[in-house]
């Protein structure tokens, strides 16, 4: 799977930690930044993953700040995304099952960093269960 990835300063170290963890599990990672824990803008790097999907590059995105607020604000702003904050197995999980994310937002400060590789991993298992919750997600778009 090709997966797209974007922290800020807050993100970095997670990021990293991740990155080694999709390799090793066999995927292709898009590695935005930020590539220190130098501040930075986190729109600075989650908007070029959102450009991945909207351009079809990648199949899933992976953000992180240190909330994981600014940086699921700033990826929905794609037309192709479908970010979910995450902060434990079971949204991690239910964001793919009932609302189809394409996009993990990871709040950096609130969970280990076992616990958000393992909700990424989690995430990037996990189908969409469509059936009723197909409807609901078409009635997310705004047009």
């Amino acid at each position: 799977m090709k997966i797209s990835i974007g922290s800020d300063h807050a993100g970095y170290r997670y990021k990293a930690a991740i990155i080694a963890a999709l390799i090793a599990d066999g995927h292709e990672v898009n590695d935005h930044g930020t590539f220190s824990e130098n501040s930075v803008d986190f729109p600075d790097y989650v908007h070029p993953v959102g450009n991945d999907l909207d351009k079809g590059i990648a199949d899933k995105g992976i953000v992180l700040c240190g909330s994981g607020n600014g940086a699921a604000i700033t990826a929905n702003k794609h037309e192709s995304v479908r970010c979910a904050l995450c902060w434990n197995e079971e949204t991690a999980r239910l964001a793919r099952q009932h609302n189809d994310a394409n996009t993990i937002s990871i709040p950096a400060r609130f969970v280990s960093e076992i616990l958000a590789i393992e909700m990424v991993r989690i995430f990037l298992s996990t189908d969409f269960d469509g059936g009723r919750h197909l409807q609901r997600v078409q009635k997310m778009k705004c047009s």
